[in-house]
């Protein structure tokens, strides 16, 4: 797989639309973390995060976007704290941010599958959240980064949308659950369309590509790479802005999940 191909058609989309996503929430954000000790993170993943215990641990963040949860993450007792992402223009807003905060992290631009091995073996709680996992071609190979990244018993902890949405298709609000994609597709969604999913601003957008994953790819992901999987739940609410009109059918949907592994000891 040409994963350079997909990785860098993403960073150039990615850098086109921060500044519509900077536009539509700089103000609610900068409002937001201008109080001390603020957390963007909801109540569910915020628990489950100081049930593995944060205080004093060394955090990474991969695919921070604009630093919002990394600065949570910190606020929540993280120590050193240090989100890494491909798109320049969100490391730039994700450093204005934390300034502004006055919160300590670091941000580094860097495509996730070229992560420096200076950070190998640097942390003992990995996060990553919605719309991550899609951006990744290679979904083995990236958990082979994250567990490279964690020391001797640091834990992963994942919280994104359920691999289930992917069969459907968001814009047929008549008939939400109708099944139109496989759950087994392989090859990646090619598109040209707008990524500000907050205000649906149009403009010339470059391709990106988005890649369908299925749970058991998330499992033996972590399990090749010595990930040892600790916590797996699945839930009906929403933690995206795409399918929130499926939180209130009688035949609920899964549309997340919490998956935490810890790295297996030497």
């Amino acid at each position: 797989m040409e994963i350079k191909k997909y990785t860098e058609a993403n960073r150039i989309a990615w850098n086109e639309v921060t500044p519509y996503h900077q536009k539509a929430n700089r103000g609610k954000l900068y409002d937001s973390f201008g109080k001390s000790g603020y957390s963007c993170l909801d109540p569910l993943i915020t628990a489950k995060i100081k049930e593995l215990g944060i205080q004093g641990k060394d955090v990474a963040q991969l695919a921070c976007n604009n630093g919002r949860e990394l600065i949570s993450l910190k606020n929540l007792g993280g120590r050193r704290c240090i989100g890494f992402d491909i798109s320049d223009a969100a490391i730039e807003e994700a450093r204005m941010l934390a300034a502004h905060a006055g919160v300590e992290c670091e941000f580094v631009r860097s495509d996730i599958y070229e992560i420096s091995r200076e950070f190998n073996e640097s942390f003992d709680l990995i996060y990553v959240s919605i719309g991550a996992l899609a951006w990744m071609p290679d979904l083995t190979n990236f958990f082979g980064i994250a567990s490279g990244l964690l020391r001797d018993k640091g834990i992963l902890l994942v919280y994104e949308m359920h691999p289930f949405l992917h069969m459907l298709n968001e814009d047929n609000k008549n008939d939400p659950l109708r099944i139109t994609e496989s759950y087994f597709r392989t090859e990646p969604w090619e598109d040209h369309g707008s990524l500000d999913y907050y205000t649906n601003t149009q403009y010339s957008a470059s391709v990106q590509y988005n890649f369908p994953h299925t749970i058991s790819g998330l499992i033996m992901g972590c399990v090749k790479n010595g990930l040892d999987i600790s916590l797996f739940e699945e839930y009906p609410h929403d933690i995206s802005s795409c399918w929130a009109h499926l939180q209130n059918l009688t035949a609920r949907a899964p549309l997340s999940y919490i998956l935490a592994a810890k790295k297996r000891g030497k």
